[in-house]
């Protein structure tokens, strides 16, 4: 069992920037994949960024502007959002998968956080 908390939310003003962090309960998480997900209101569910092992990948409404990374020492994953807009607001999951493919799946993913509030305003 893997536990996964974030932190990091918040409300910024829209070009600002945020950096969500999350903890695993579990040291060995190097071999996961890690990734980032976000909800708004009325929508799905919707992949963000992943990071298997070193190598990371995004969906295309925040590549450029967003950083997923890992301290694999902390058991822990970052997002950096630069250059926010308010389409960016959203409940942001962490999640975390066992698989060996790098994958934006939701169904993927075993492991899941309670997510963290982020609010861009315009």
């Amino acid at each position: 069992q893997v536990q996964l908390v974030e932190s990091g939310g918040g409300l910024v003003q829209a070009g600002g920037s945020l950096r969500l962090s999350c903890a695993a309960s579990r040291r060995s998480i190097s071999t996961f994949i890690m990734g980032w997900f976000r909800q708004s209101p009325g929508k799905e569910r919707e992949f963000v960024a992943g990071i298997a092992r070193s190598v990371s990948y995004y969906a295309d409404s925040v590549k450029g502007r967003f950083t997923i990374s890992r301290d694999n020492d902390k058991s822990t994953t970052y997002l950096q959002m630069n250059a926010l807009k308010p389409e960016d607001t959203a409940l942001y999951y962490c999640a975390a998968s066992t698989s060996l493919t790098p994958s934006t799946r939701e169904r993927v993913y075993d492991y899941w956080g309670q997510g963290t509030q982020v609010t861009v305003s315009s």
